[in-house]
């Protein structure tokens, strides 16, 4: 066992013989900035300031020779050889509750088609796990390599459940195992909880969710856990889809609205079967709110999640609309084709 100090914040943690820094530092309630999680891209680069560890399994691309020669090492593959001293980007947000990471048994309680490519996965845990709304799991699949990261769409306070929202990619191992294979009662391991991608609760702005596909996930959970709680903001969730088949859970949403005057549904179609017989937005997510809101969309906060385009193109109508970096927060879902089948996650905007 091998005492790890985290600088700035003067975080310490114990770290198991073969354990990385990053795994151990999640487990105990400590974040670090990372992304891939294993050794490609270089989020969790960290300095050594005092004792030793041998880097791990770093790509080269990711931890430059003269970055090892320098003491650099990557969070997710460094295993220390000694009490250690680190240094690392730490930007922890205050809202941020830092529950630890944890492994958990669960057990496939219900299947659901939410739309043509789309299943929703209710798992019954072996005990309760706390999350933040907008955080996620790694799931662990039969004959897959690999864990694979799916975001909750359940509130957190159904904690003895995690609801999951996963689209068919294609080839997709995990993803093909689950539409095709997958069966009730089945157990899986999984852990968690991770990400940074959670609501800023102690900000006063209002809150726009902009949502594509089963990036409706994150969102959810967070419109679910607000309105919960008695938030009085004014929330706004944009749903995009390319069809009305495609466009789940949309009644859940229509009745909340209803329920809270001031949580507001927009869903948009960009190639509804019938645009005669669709009386809702017709073009793309960020096109809704851009008319929504009259392209200005100061004094907000707003939370992205969704495929890449669909995020790219938020950005651009957000900032044009006079709303900044600081206040745009996200998560990408990429596909097995972006090398990441079941989603990477991005801590903040401007990390990314």
């Amino acid at each position: 066992m091998y005492e790890v100090t985290i600088e700035p914040t003067g975080d310490v943690v114990e770290v198991e013989e073969g354990q990385t820094l990053l795994d151990a530092s999640l487990r105990q309630g400590v974040w670090l900035p990372f992304a891939c999680g294993h050794g490609t891209c270089g989020t969790c680069k960290v300095q050594i300031l005092e004792g030793e560890a041998d880097p791990g399994d770093a790509s080269p691309f990711a931890l430059m020779d003269v970055e090892r020669e320098e003491g650099k090492v990557l969070a997710c593959c460094a295993l220390p050889q000694s009490d250690l001293v680190i240094e690392a980007d730490i930007d922890v947000d205050p809202d941020f509750l830092g529950y630890p990471v944890e492994d958990y048994e669960a057990t496939v309680e219900s299947i659901t088609d939410l739309s043509p490519t789309i299943k929703g996965l209710r798992l019954r845990l072996d005990r309760p796990m706390a999350f933040q709304a907008g955080q996620y799991i790694n799931l662990q699949l039969p004959g897959v390599d690999g864990a694979r990261a799916f975001s909750i769409a359940n509130k957190p306070s159904d904690n003895e459940v995690v609801e999951l929202h996963v689209r068919h990619v294609p080839g997709g191992a995990a993803t093909s195992y689950i539409h095709e294979q997958l069966a009730e009662g089945q157990t899986l391991p999984l852990s968690g909880p991770y990400g940074q991608f959670f609501v800023r609760k102690s900000a006063s702005e209002d809150l726009i969710f902009i949502a594509g596909g089963s990036g409706l996930s994150s969102p959810q959970s967070m419109v679910l856990d607000l309105l919960e709680h008695g938030d009085t903001r004014n929330i706004t969730l944009f749903q995009g889809a390319r069809n009305l088949a495609e466009l789940y859970n949309r009644e859940l949403f229509e009745a909340l609205a209803a329920e809270h005057d001031n949580f507001t549904y927009v869903p948009a179609l960009d190639a509804p079967e019938d645009p005669d017989s669709w009386t809702g937005f017709i073009g793309y997510v960020h096109e809704a709110a851009n008319t929504h809101f009259d392209g200005q969309f100061g004094g907000h906060k707003a939370y992205l999640c969704g495929p890449p385009p669909m995020i790219d193109a938020a950005i651009t109508a957000l900032m044009r609309g006079r709303l900044f970096e600081r206040d745009i927060y996200m998560e990408r879902f990429l596909t097995a084709a972006d090398g990441a089948e079941g989603g990477t996650r991005s801590a903040l905007f401007k990390r990314i």
